[in-house]
């Protein structure tokens, strides 16, 4: 056994190398020991898995583990607890990656999940206040035009008191006229039915002659201060009606300008008070636009970091458990040999100790 050691090295390792290996191959190399056909098995394992999976890292594992069994056969070593030591470290590598994918994963959920609910409540509050704006706006708009439709109507209220004092003015100053010659002309009129009277009623015959017309005349200066008198009383009524009727219109006027004044600037100060806050507002929805757009940055950057688009981590997961097992299997064919070859040795001590 000991004289075809490193024959069967170099054709074990060469069958290893070719991927050609068969259990023909292995009689012809003489690995007739089960520590040679353990490793045999697990570097023929571990290739076929290489395969299936089609990972590059069991690949090189298989050829590192039939390197060690060549060169430590040609050197009299014992290869197997190299190999043994080859697939730990790789087992080791696997969970090693598999612990911090997982933890890379549950990072970029976590992140993920956060960033996207932060987004969400971002997006609602751009929404909130971009109502509150629009709202706030159209309101001062409309506060606005009604104070400068008030404006305008007491304009007009101020434009038509001014014209209505003027007409107020001006009758005032014609019956201040009329009335005066009016009163003159009554007064005459009185003065001379006096002086006729007076006269007529004196004794004398030379009044006889003209007792006649005399009534004519009296007569008819009655008549003139009933008219006058008339149209003074008229004129006097007309000016207390127009002078009521102003009085009447411009205490309306004066009510209807206060009430429009105050409507005015209550509405300014409204719309003001709006204006103001919109800005305030105007400025919070910049605020909150601002951390969105760095939300959906980083969404982005984790998108990049988190999603691979070559192997998605569930496929990844997958394959590594599967290599993963696969390691194991192989480590477990190895481990079965090594417990054997120790009972063999306890029995083959136990049998020199009974010869000896």
């Amino acid at each position: 056994m000991q004289a075809s050691s490193g024959a069967a090295a170099q054709s074990y390792g060469a069958a290893l190398d070719q991927r050609q290996v068969s259990l023909l191959q292995i009689a012809r190399a003489g690995l007739s020991s089960g520590a040679d056909l353990a490793n045999f098995e697990a570097v023929r394992f571990i290739r076929d898995l290489a395969r299936k999976q089609n990972s590059v890292a069991l690949a090189q594992l298989a050829s590192r583990m039939a390197s060690a069994i060549r060169f430590g056969e040609a050197a009299g070593a014992d290869p197997f607890a190299k190999v043994k030591g080859l697939i730990a470290d790789m087992l080791a590598t696997l969970e090693a990656d598999a612990q911090g994918d997982a933890s890379h994963k549950a990072y970029c959920d976590k992140e993920t999940s956060e960033t996207t609910e932060k987004k969400n409540e971002k997006k609602a509050l751009i929404q909130k206040l971009s109502t509150q704006i629009d709202s706030k706006s159209a309101r001062s708009v409309k506060l606005k035009d009604q104070a400068a439709t008030l404006q305008n109507e007491l304009a007009q209220l101020a434009s038509s008191q001014a014209e209505l004092t003027k007409i107020r003015s001006d009758e005032k100053g014609v019956f201040t006229k009329n009335s005066a010659e009016m009163k003159a002309g009554i007064e005459g009129v009185k003065n001379a039915l006096r002086v006729l009277k007076e006269y007529y009623a004196q004794d004398g015959k030379s009044h006889g002659a003209a007792e006649g017309a005399s009534s004519g005349i009296i007569s008819l200066l009655e008549v003139c201060e009933s008219d006058f008198s008339k149209g003074l009383a008229e004129m006097e009524v007309s000016e207390s009606t127009g002078a009521r009727d102003y009085d009447r219109v411009t205490k309306e006027n004066e009510i209807s300008t206060t009430m429009k004044s105050q409507d005015v600037k209550y509405k300014t100060k409204e719309a003001t008070k709006l204006d103001k806050s919109v800005s305030e507002t105007s400025s919070d929805l910049e605020g909150a636009q601002s951390e969105l757009d760095a939300l959906l940055e980083y969404l982005n950057k984790l998108g990049k970091m988190c999603i691979s688009k070559a192997e998605p981590y569930a496929e990844r997961k997958a394959r590594r458990e599967a290599e993963l097992a696969g390691l194991k299997e192989a480590l477990t064919i190895l481990e079965g040999e090594s417990l054997l070859q120790k009972t063999e040795g306890r029995r083959l001590r136990g049998i020199h100790r009974i010869t000896a």
